[in-house]
């Protein structure tokens, strides 16, 4: 079996066939990034029948590529950019780097150090990960844009508006307005532009909670019958988790989402603390479904929460205790989906469609 390992750039990439009993280098190609220059790899790589690609960055900058060989019926890992230059730094004339030499490290890493793993072809939940990324972009613009028109409201109006602005209310303070001076009409101008705005991200935003919901429905996903969990919230923690089976269980997926407390170590004593790494958007996502449990009088996150105070915890302990919790519930829940996905599947692979 030889390895390929590949150096994506935006414009070329190259790669670099490895012998993995010796780790010698067989020969390299460097070809556009287009699809004239992906036959051509091809073609140079039918030389060896038995063959693996070990894209670098297949995430990234290696994604179409990896994404079309995959299609093609190729074997795929991704190489972290990190393990390849850990590779690069330990071997001989480790200070020199080149195209040809990051391929081939890609494929060292992914014959010896166990550091790759498998890409799969996109599925649904590739497809919620792009309407969460559309999502947090529109909020992102939304807030921008209010926060404008907060700021130009205050020129136009003694005191400017209240904090709960929303575009109606925006669009009927603009409407008694009339400004004397030029500036002021600009302002004003300026102003009617941003509600507008304001407007259209209103509807592009629900336009995107309806496909999310009507592409969790086609799936299906237990997550929503957790306390807390609405499409959105369950778009983005399947979104940001890719595939729950990639965790060997849920300590890992909870040291993933930074749920896990981090164990400080003395002489004298051992305590926990904060976990600070992990995905911080998981974290958050897994915060707010805490916050919303805690305020649901009566319900299991409510119950647990209240449990853990009674012990002696204080507030902001026991809401991290009920995150690790509400991890260790979202991984069991993804894993129960896939395994159902995979027995339903014409493929039997919990990837398919």
């Amino acid at each position: 079996m030889m390895l390929i390992g590949v150096d994506p750039h935006k414009s070329s990439h190259t790669a670099t066939a490895v012998d993995p009993a010796t780790n010698t280098d067989l020969g390299s190609i460097r070809i556009d990034a287009s699809s004239a220059g992906y036959r051509r790899l091809m073609t140079w790589a039918r030389q060896w029948p038995q063959h693996t690609w070990a894209v670098e960055n297949a995430e990234g900058l290696g994604h179409h590529l990896a994404m079309w060989l995959v299609a093609a019926g190729e074997n795929v890992v991704d190489v972290a950019p990190a393990a390849t230059a850990r590779v690069r730094q330990l071997s001989r004339g480790g200070r020199r780097k080149n195209d040809r030499i990051d391929a081939a490290a890609a494929a060292s890493v992914a014959a010896l150090h166990g550091d790759a793993r498998p890409v799969l072809a996109e599925t649904h939940v590739d497809s919620l990960a792009l309407l969460d990324e559309r999502r947090k972009n529109l909020s992102s613009n939304r807030t921008r844009s209010v926060n404008q028109l907060h700021a130009l409201l205050r020129e136009l109006l003694a005191g400017g508006v209240p904090t709960d602005l929303t575009a109606a209310k925006a669009a009927a303070v603009l409407r008694g307005l009339r400004p004397v001076t030029t500036t002021g009409r600009v302002r004003k101008s300026v102003a009617k532009d941003l509600v507008a705005d304001i407007k259209r991200y209103d509807i592009q935003l629900a336009d995107n909670a309806v496909a999310m919901s009507e592409l969790l429905d086609l799936h299906g996903t237990r997550l929503r019958e957790i306390a807390g969990v609405g499409p959105v919230m369950a778009t983005r923690i399947i979104g940001r988790t890719r595939r729950a089976s990639r965790f060997p269980n849920a300590g890992a997926y909870a040291n993933y989402t930074g749920t896990a407390p981090v164990e400080i170590a003395s002489a004298e004593s051992s305590r926990h603390r904060l976990s600070r790494y992990g995905d911080r958007e998981l974290n958050s996502a897994l915060h707010t479904v805490a916050v919303i449990q805690i305020r649901m009088i009566g319900s299991a996150g409510r119950c647990y929460y209240d449990k853990k105070i009674s012990e002696g915890k204080s507030p902001k302990e026991a809401k991290r205790c009920l995150k690790r919790r509400l991890a260790d519930l979202c991984w069991r829940t993804m894993i129960r989906d896939e395994r159902q996905a995979a027995r339903t599947s014409p493929t039997g692979r919990a990837d398919a469609g």
